[in-house]
């Protein structure tokens, strides 16, 4: 039974985690908290093997660019 406690726990920290690599790519926080729950570290090689979101371009952005 402290077995499977201690996996739980282990695997909720990797869905956490996931999720902070998930933010620092612009990508869903919420989605990859959710698919580790379900393919545990299968996700952490996917997510750290896809690059960046490259940043959107918004008309209304503060920016300068000129």
């Amino acid at each position: 039974m402290a077995a499977d406690k201690e996996t739980s726990v282990g695997w909720g920290s990797l869905a956490l985690i996931n999720a902070a690599i998930a933010q620092s790519k612009q990508r869903s926080g919420v989605n990859w908290f959710v698919i580790p729950l379900f393919i545990g570290p299968i996700a952490t090689l996917l997510l750290v093997s896809v690059y960046r979101l490259p940043p959107t371009n918004n008309p209304g952005s503060t920016t300068n660019s000129g």
